[in-house]
């Protein structure tokens, strides 16, 4: 059980924080397998804020974890995709880190609600 009550799922050796992640991936698999994506890659790491130092204390660094990153061949893009459910989509955290992807990186999030 994660801390969202999601309950985590294995499947092909790969474990997702909710069923809804894993029909997601499945159906990415498919529309890849398909070509109408490519490059598909799970739970990539997105630096948003370096670690650095201020006044003697160092600050670690801020990172969003995207759950699927791929190239959509029809639209000519890359897509940073997230499962989330209504409530975590409305966690302060989740807002921030969303707000500082688009200003600082130019990404916005695709949204697939749970």
């Amino acid at each position: 059980m994660s801390k969202y009550k999601s309950k985590k799922v294995v499947y092909d050796g790969m474990t997702f924080d909710s069923k809804k992640e894993m029909n997601r991936y499945i159906e990415l698999r498919i529309l890849e397998n398909a070509g109408y994506i490519k490059e598909l890659k799970r739970q990539v790491k997105i630096e948003l804020v370096p670690t650095f130092k201020l006044n003697g204390k160092t600050y670690r660094s801020i990172c969003y974890y995207a759950d699927f990153i791929y190239y959509d061949l029809e639209k000519d893009q890359t897509v940073v995709e997230d499962v989330k459910s209504r409530f975590t989509k409305q966690l302060p955290v989740y807002k921030i880190k969303k707000k500082l992807l688009a200003y600082f990186k130019k990404i916005e999030i695709k949204e697939i609600e749970q």
